[in-house]
């Protein structure tokens, strides 16, 4: 769901205005207005902040696919030519992509090694800048089976 859709229902939840919310990311009432409207959509950055505002999951806010990805990068199994890891048997894993996940070892061993590697390659795929590309891994990540409960290094 669109970041325009979820976010004027979480701030109802909170029973807060867009006045409040304003208040709370020092914008503008207008900027949420139009973040609520669709003329605009928050950047990662603000939109980790709105997060925090009202007191969801980042992960609520951002607009993802609900299909199958890699619990490890988070790259969509839907990518063409997306390879699935293996197992140390040979087996294919359903969890993992080949490049995260290959005979049964884990490629990176931490969530920065991850998105060192693949946080080009997102920013290519989507347009989005590096920058943008790094903070939403960021915030993908740690909701991942592979990094749930780790240490953000």
């Amino acid at each position: 769901m669109a970041i325009k859709d979820v976010l004027p229902q979480v701030r109802k939840e909170k029973g807060m205005t867009q006045e409040q919310l304003a208040r709370k990311l020092f914008v503008t009432r207008q900027a949420v207005s139009r973040w609520e409207n669709g003329e605009t959509a928050p950047s990662i950055d603000m939109t980790k902040l709105i997060a925090v505002a009202l007191d969801v999951p980042v992960m609520r806010l951002l607009d993802m696919p609900q299909e199958a990805s890699c619990q490890c990068c988070g790259t969509p199994f839907s990518v063409p030519n997306m390879p699935k890891g293996t197992d140390a048997d040979g087996a294919e894993n359903p969890d993992y992509c080949k490049w995260c996940y290959d005979d049964g070892a884990f490629a990176y061993e931490t969530m920065d090694d991850v998105i060192e590697v693949s946080a080009p390659y997102l920013a290519q795929a989507t347009g989005m800048s590096l920058d943008e590309a790094v903070s939403f891994m960021g915030a993908l990540l740690p909701t991942l089976d592979r990094w749930k409960g780790a240490d953000q290094s």
